[in-house]
């Protein structure tokens, strides 16, 4: 078979100093976290990559190929998967019952795919019942407690919004968890949550992989979310696995960082950290082009041709130009969870000793745009935060 092979441009021209600056934050906010870019590690499997085509418009051939690549110590598994459901579907794939703890905006649409799309049996629950009823509408099957899920399924994902409830769900889930059952917290909280959480878990004799997402409703409702996962590689391995109809239905890739704790949730803050930013940014030069009687499509159009061209800018920029004070902007991402994803990123930073000084202004944009009551917004509206009174 034909290898494709990717060529790499390197462009001459200079970027400009926004593009930089979020480089160079990103770099050292990793740098500082321990998190490997090339990779530095002498653990060969220290960094897995996993990039899943199951949902790309050219349908890749139906044989599914695995290559491993070694640069420097790093393994990096590249795993090109077929595209119409049948090639998916694993004549030796056994059906399995799947849990899930959480009913909220990413919960919802990850779980549907699970139901749908991998064809597993599939329990759920949630604190306020109610938020349930579109899985039970769909198949799913409402458990009383969590423990129950956690006893009856296989494996048992979470999707909560903070580490409050993370710690809260896990304590009320610990006791259905039993020797080699596997536990996937996929809200996005800090490492030391996460650590207390895997601690929970394995005490009781369960597997726990943290794995939480890159990506809003729409790339969960899509199954195009970016599983960021470190803790047990077996369990990773697992889910991951072709047949298994479980994390490449939720996603188009998952990286293995590592088997310590928390490598996930640093690396998803990071990423949240930059996206934050840059958000805050372009409200920044929205606000500017009002302020100097620009054409704001002309500034989108600008954007959209030069080298710091974002796919955020496309998806966000048309309503958030369209806006005015009144405007209250849909969530695909609540502002609230954003501006805590900063806090945490500037928290951890704080213990490392980095300074984040373009994220921690940010940052404060949030804090305003929450204390004027956009909290439940999507986060675009940190618009609001910047505009004129």
């Amino acid at each position: 078979m034909r290898k494709r092979e990717r060529k790499r441009h390197t462009h001459t021209h200079t970027h400009t100093h926004t593009r930089v600056l979020f480089l160079i934050t990103m770099y050292a906010s990793c740098s500082a976290a321990r998190i490997n870019i090339t990779s530095s590690s002498s653990s060969p499997s220290a960094v897995a990559f996993t990039r899943t085509f199951n949902k790309s418009n050219k349908a890749p051939s139906p044989l599914k190929q695995k290559r491993t690549i070694q640069t420097l110590s790093t393994s990096i598994i590249k795993t090109t998967r077929a595209s119409s459901t049948s090639d998916k579907m694993s004549s030796s794939q056994t059906t399995k019952t799947i849990g899930f703890l959480g009913a909220g905006i990413m919960a919802v649409p990850m779980a549907l795919n699970l139901l749908n799309n991998g064809k597993h049996n599939l329990i759920v629950w949630n604190r306020t019942a109610s938020a349930c009823d579109p899985l039970v509408k769909a198949g799913a099957t409402l458990a009383k407690t969590a423990q129950e899920v956690c006893e009856k399924a296989d494996v048992t994902y979470v999707m909560v919004s903070t580490p409050e409830a993370t710690l809260e769900v896990a304590n009320l889930a610990k006791d259905g968890i039993s020797d080699n059952k596997g536990y996937v917290d996929c809200s996005t909280v800090d490492r030391h949550t996460a650590k207390k959480v895997s601690d929970i878990i394995t005490s009781k004799g369960g597997r726990y992989l943290e794995g939480p997402v890159s990506g809003s409703k729409a790339p969960a409702e899509n199954g195009q979310l970016i599983f960021l996962c470190a803790g047990s590689e077996s369990l990773f391995k697992e889910i991951n696995a072709d047949d298994a109809n479980q994390l490449n239905q939720m996603g188009k890739a998952s990286f293995f960082l590592g088997e310590e704790v928390g490598a996930g949730a640093n690396m998803k803050l990071i990423v949240n950290s930059c996206m934050g930013s840059i958000m805050a940014s372009f409200a920044e030069s929205i606000a500017l082009c009002e302020d100097a009687n620009l054409s704001k499509q002309d500034l989108l159009d600008v954007l959209s041709l030069g080298a710091i061209n974002v796919p955020m800018f496309g998806m966000k920029g048309p309503g958030m130009i369209a806006s005015d004070k009144s405007t209250k902007f849909a969530p695909a991402f609540p502002l609230k969870h954003q501006q805590k994803d900063m806090r945490l990123a500037v928290q951890l930073a704080d213990e490392l000793g980095r300074e984040l000084p373009v994220a921690a202004t940010a940052n404060e944009m949030y804090k305003r745009a929450r204390r004027d009551g956009h909290d439940d917004e999507d986060f675009a509206a940190v618009l609001h935060a910047v505009r004129r009174e």
